[in-house]
Order: C-alpha cells, then sequence, then structure tokens
C-alpha cells in the first residue's frame, strides 16, 4: 500500500527502523521541556492520506515509555489531511525530560478497521464473563 505524505517546512518523512516494524516513527521538530507531570502538544508537521476503511494509531515509543515515563496516544481518523499532532505525557513526579529536536516522539500504526452500525436493545446474550469487570479473570 502507498501512502500520500505531505511535509510542512522542517518537518521529517516518518521513517521505519526495520521493513517490518509495525509503525512509522515520527519526529520532533523543536526542542521542548516537558515538566515533572505536564505534557506538550508537537506539531509533527507531516501529513498523510489515510485512505477509508483505515485508521492510523499513534503509539508510544517503547524506549520512551520504559526508560522516560514519556507516554502518547492517539487516532488519525481516514480524510483528515492536516499535520499530525502528537501530545506526550511525561508520568514521572519528579524528573523533566527535554525533547530534542528531530527526535523520535511517537510512531504511527496504520490498521485495517471493520465498519459497525449500533443497535440499542434492551438486552445482551448472556456470556461467560458477562458484566465482571477489572481482575475477574484472576492475576
Amino acid at each position: 500500500m502507498i501512502l500520500n505524505v505531505k511535509l510542512d517546512e522542517g518537518a521529517v518523512m516518518p521513517t521505519k527502523a526495520h521493513e517490518t516494524d509495525a509503525g512509522f516513527d515520527l519526529y520532533c521538530r523543536k526542542s521542548v521541556y516537558i515538566p515533572p507531570a505536564g505534557s506538550c502538544v508537537f506539531d509533527t508537521g507531516v501529513h498523510i492520506a489515510i485512505p477509508e476503511g483505515y485508521v492510523g494509531f499513534l503509539k508510544s515509543k517503547s524506549g520512551l515509555n520504559v526508560n522516560h515515563c514519556i507516554q502518547s496516544e492517539g487516532v488519525i481518523d481516514s480524510g483528515y489531511t492536516g499535520s499530525i499532532l502528537v501530545k506526550l505525557y511525561n508520568h514521572s513526579d519528579v524528573i523533566p525530560y527535554m525533547v530534542e529536536k528531530g527526535q523520535k516522539i511517537s510512531q504511527l500504526v496504520i490498521l485495517p478497521i471493520l465498519q459497525c452500525n449500533l443497535v440499542e436493545v434492551n438486552t445482551l446474550d448472556s456470556t461467560e464473563r458477562g458484566d465482571k469487570g477489572f481482575g475477574s479473570s484472576g492475576k
């Protein structure tokens, strides 16, 4: 599949470190300090034409998440052609984080989606799990 990409001035083309990687790395266009328990929105300057029937998921970079408590999350719907914005959250209560210009900040994973229609009903079919929530399947 080929996706059309438009880059704003100073934007970096998304890349994959390995051909078989699931996500395309997105890059920061300017250096920004994220305080402890803070967040910051980054305009990547990357515009991607995601085709109908697909979605782009923004997912945290494992190294940022595990080593620095920095996470990102988001959804890019087909039809959206604006610049991809990435919000990074610093989940550390005490350690600030400096994001450097040109650094990989998130990854974009393109996946097919099912189009579903919702129908309101009075009851749902009985299942083994039922309405048992968090922790109901054991440790």
